[in-house]
């Protein structure tokens, strides 16, 4: 690890959660952690006692989880034979099988309960939350691809998200109420050439970040990233399209700085099971790309990837992160799988520099190419990632240039809601 990061604890996995861990959403003091077999609670009051207080057996991945209020919700991309938390693997080929969102009540962290399903077209990979202005409603963007003429609710062509209208004062009468088609050309249509110089062809969406004080979002939709218009939520509108048919093969995720004038997109070259951090690859493949907001449309600034070469046996690509809130600079803390937790000061856009960074080694624990962070994210003065199968790490950043942010209270933390920086020693409600 770089002299100005520590590591401070680490809280293994549960054993009924022996599948992965994935992405991750904070609460109060709370953290909210992932896995392809469910979710688990953390209390974090004290970072350097972190403990667990309950988990939740219910398979089905990959499990990306937000909160808002009482409510958990969980993406389901996995084919299952119903909706319930006993389901087990079922094809998609057949119509009976159902894949979408899980809705949970955590108002009792210790005994959190099962109240909805939500069916969606493809599943749900990814979810944003996009909440509206009188608090009564939120919704829910859903995130999916991979369709095939042989799926009867996931058919071809799939350029698509669905919308889930949540009332918050009755959640069971959640529904899909609109699904827009973001690509009516189609989309790029990719490069069918083997790894690693293919190109992922636009079918549906990877994941969206959305900034709704600013009534915007930005998508990585595989094969292009886009700007969306989300002030009326319920019909979103893109207005902005970019490729980069050169170096991004998989347009992964995606990030705004506190202005909202920047978008940091990543490339998940080789899906996240692939060695893309060597000289071979080199630094703009499977990187992030840092774009200015220029006119409403996206200008391309510079590419970033971590410089330390990785072994062929770790996996390590661009992955989920997100700012760490130091008003006047652009600070992004982010996760490369076996390439650890990343910190970078990119203020500059065009020169973007790491400042410190914390990693493991090489994780075989189940095999070569098949470890590391998953997600790493700031809350309320520390990082914490979310490791395949190590569990939940709690690191601490020393650093000039993160410091101020120590006195920023955050009431909550879901990466793809932004919200503007609240000020020093104030609490900040993303909604």
């Amino acid at each position: 690890m770089s002299p100005n990061i520590k590591h401070v604890t680490n809280v293994p996995k549960p054993e009924a959660l022996s599948d992965i861990n994935t992405d991750m959403a904070f609460q109060g003091d709370y953290a909210y952690v992932g896995n392809y077999f469910g979710f688990s609670i953390y209390d974090i009051r004290n970072p350097k006692r972190t403990s667990l207080v309950s988990s939740v057996v219910c398979p089905g991945g990959q499990m990306d989880v937000s909160v808002y209020g009482d409510l958990l919700f969980g993406s389901v991309d996995s084919s299952r034979n119903n909706d319930s938390c006993s389901s087990t693997g079922q094809s998609a080929t057949i119509k009976e099988s159902w894949e979408g969102i899980r809705i949970f009540d955590v108002s009792n962290k210790s005994a959190p309960t099962y109240i909805k399903s939500v069916e969606t077209n493809c599943g749900s990979h990814t979810h944003t939350l996009v909440p509206d202005r009188r608090r009564q409603n939120v919704y829910i963007y859903i995130s999916s691809y991979g369709p095939s003429d042989t799926y009867p609710d996931c058919k071809t062509p799939h350029d698509l998200i669905s919308i889930i209208k949540v009332p918050l004062r009755n959640p069971e009468a959640a529904s899909v109420i609109a699904t827009p088609n973001l690509f009516p050309d189609g989309g790029y249509p990719g490069v069918p050439l083997p790894y690693p110089d293919g190109k992922t062809a636009t079918a549906g969406c990877h994941d969206i970040t959305a900034y709704p004080e600013k009534g915007i979002a930005a998508g990585a939709c595989m094969g292009e990233g886009i700007l969306l218009d989300i002030r009326n939520p319920e019909q979103p509108k893109v207005t902005a399209t970019v490729r980069d048919e050169t170096n991004f093969a998989f347009w992964h995720s995606a990030t705004f700085n506190n202005e909202g004038t920047k978008v940091i997109f990543t490339d998940e070259l080789g899906g996240g099971t692939r060695a893309t951090c060597n000289e071979a690859i080199g630094p703009n493949r499977g990187a992030n790309a840092y774009y200015d907001i220029v006119g409403g449309q996206l200008q391309f600034r510079s590419y970033f990837k971590i410089a330390r070469h990785q072994a062929d046996t770790e996996n390590c690509v661009a992955h989920n992160g997100s700012l760490i809130p130091v008003k006047g600079r652009d600070i992004m803390v982010q996760a490369w799988y076996q390439g650890g937790v990343s910190v970078v000061d990119f203020t500059d856009s065009a020169n973007p520099k790491e400042i410190a960074y914390f990693e493991r080694g090489p994780d075989n624990t189940a095999g070569p190419l098949y470890g590391g962070f998953w997600s790493a994210y700031y809350y309320n003065g520390y990082i914490y990632g979310s490791d395949f199968h190590q569990g939940l790490d709690v690191l601490k950043i020393n650093d000039w240039r993160t410091n101020k942010a120590n006195g920023v209270k955050m009431r909550s933390l879901n990466a793809q809601t932004q919200a503007s920086y609240p000020e020093r020693g104030h609490g900040r409600d993303d909604w």
